[in-house]
């Protein structure tokens, strides 16, 4: 029995709101999300917050290091357009967080954990990155639902699986095919794809047997998913 496909919209609803933000989340939840993947990132006074990248020079225009930043000073700075994780989850109201973690450390992920666990949002938030991420994940909560990001073709090895103990593997989607997802399906993990903005390449991954695509449009991506029955 198939499982119903999981639509997870990048970094919210970045190709009409700013990316990482309240409202990106919100618009992106009223188009159709199941989930909505955010990146979560620490200022230098240790505030969980929503960007992507380590500077605050594409979105925000100003060419310093987020952790080189105060909480208050990031406000000043972005007008208040940078959002606490706090924030973040109480916008998503009952729906599904994915948390992205770049750049992730121990002392990060251990605040991040935290942090969700006190917002009491612990059973609607899951976690991606690659393998050293997804460990400080599972040390910090070992009952945490993680999506262990793959970059190759070649299999993680068993041991990496043992300790991560991941529900999804979540691959980049060009590299998504029938023969892995159901290799993966036979070993108990489902499949998570990432980043597919073409409604052609939508199509090609759920056909493929994708349970989770990750995109930039969801509202493609919910027509998609109609058209398909799932």
């Amino acid at each position: 029995m198939r499982t119903p496909l999981t639509a997870v919209a990048h970094r919210g609803d970045p190709y009409r709101v700013r990316e990482n933000t309240l409202d990106s989340i919100r618009s992106a939840f009223a188009r159709g999300a199941d989930a909505v993947e955010i990146d979560v990132r620490l200022t230098r006074d240790g505030e969980a917050v929503l960007l992507h990248d380590d500077t605050l020079q594409r979105l925000w225009g100003h060419d310093v290091r987020l952790d080189a930043v105060t909480a208050p000073q990031l406000k000043e700075l972005t007008q208040g357009g940078v959002p606490t994780l706090r924030e973040a989850l109480a916008a998503a109201g009952s729906g599904r967080v994915l948390i992205d973690l770049p750049g992730a450390t121990y002392e990060s992920v251990r605040t991040v954990v935290g942090q969700v666990r006190e917002c009491g949002a612990r059973e609607r938030t899951y976690y991606c990155a690659g393998p050293a991420g997804m460990l400080a994940v599972r040390a910090a909560d070992p009952g945490a639902e993680i999506a262990l990001t793959w970059t190759t073709l070649s299999p993680p090895r068993r041991v990496l699986i043992d300790a991560v103990a991941p529900r999804w593997l979540n691959y980049r989607f060009g590299l998504v095919s029938r023969e892995l997802t159901d290799a993966l399906h036979r070993d108990g993990l489902l499949v998570s794809a990432w980043t597919a903005d073409t409604k052609r390449s939508m199509r090609r991954v759920i056909e493929a047997g994708a349970d989770s695509v990750t995109t930039n449009r969801i509202d493609a991506l919910s027509a998609v998913r109609a058209g398909l029955g799932r």
